[in-house]
């Protein structure tokens, strides 16, 4: 009898533990499909530059930021589900709010440097670019010595003009935004400006500033990338570069540079 006992009481622990492991297991099962729908029911909230010719600019016409960096994110969320939405708010506001948690990623022509590696993660690049001298026509290198030359604020483009202006002597004044230093050059204020290659050729290109490029190559050939808070929003720059890939696999990254001129 205590035999039978027993093996009674061995049957009953034994089914007490699977029913508790089967528990757990649907539990666990509800946590992980709780998750997802929760990821898949976020909206992301995106920071841009608002002043970026043609990667980010006010259609006057519209009323509505456009250019190749927000058709790149628009087919990138298309292609992966992304619910984002994006606030134009220029290139510093940008890494500020990313970098305070009040945004979860950038996308503005962000150049990836090491320097900017310690406090954002980024995406694979999506675009090279580089750094050129510009100003009126006619003028020279060795016209900077002595001048004020602009550059924006928080960009490469300073760090290249910080880089260069011992050489040619020149000193500098930042800006806020690229208008800001196309002005600044236009009027005599400063001599000339630091800007991204694709950004002033594009402007050149379309009449909207009457300067031309006076130093030889792009300086600082590097990658644009989209990016986040380092450590978080992992599964948005996941699907990021696999959107990424897709739309130049589909041929809809291609169409998309086509669309302004590249």
């Amino acid at each position: 009898m205590k035999k039978v006992l027993a093996l009674i009481l061995a049957v009953a622990m034994i089914a007490s533990v699977a029913m508790l492991t089967a528990c757990g297991g649907n539990n666990a099962n509800k946590g992980n499909a709780t998750d997802a729908k929760a990821d898949a029911d976020k909206t992301y909230i995106i920071y841009s530059d608002n002043a970026f010719a043609p990667f980010e600019y006010l259609d006057t016409e519209t009323n509505a930021y456009v250019g190749v960096d927000m058709d790149i994110m628009a087919a990138i969320a298309e292609d992966q589900g992304i619910k984002y939405e994006m606030h134009n708010e220029g290139f510093d506001a940008s890494m500020g709010a990313v970098q305070s948690g009040q945004a979860d990623a950038m996308i503005a022509g962000m150049t990836i440097t090491d320097e900017r590696k310690e406090t954002f993660d980024f995406s694979e690049p999506y675009f090279d670019d580089g750094q050129v001298i510009v100003a009126k026509a006619g003028t020279k290198m060795e016209d900077l010595k002595g001048k004020t030359v602009a550059a924006k604020t928080s960009t490469v483009g300073g760090e290249y003009a910080e880089s260069i202006k011992d050489q040619y002597g020149f000193t500098i004044n930042y800006y806020e935004g690229s208008d800001n230093m196309y002005q600044a050059v236009a009027t005599g204020a400063d001599v000339a400006c630091v800007e991204d290659f694709s950004v002033i050729g594009y402007a050149i290109k379309t009449g909207q500033v009457n300067l031309e490029i006076i130093s030889e190559e792009p300086a600082n050939v590097k990658g644009y990338g989209f990016a986040v808070q380092k450590g978080k929003n992992a599964e948005l720059i996941e699907k990021f570069n696999t959107g990424l890939a897709n739309i130049k696999a589909s041929g809809k990254y291609k169409e998309i540079l086509a669309k302004y001129g590249y």
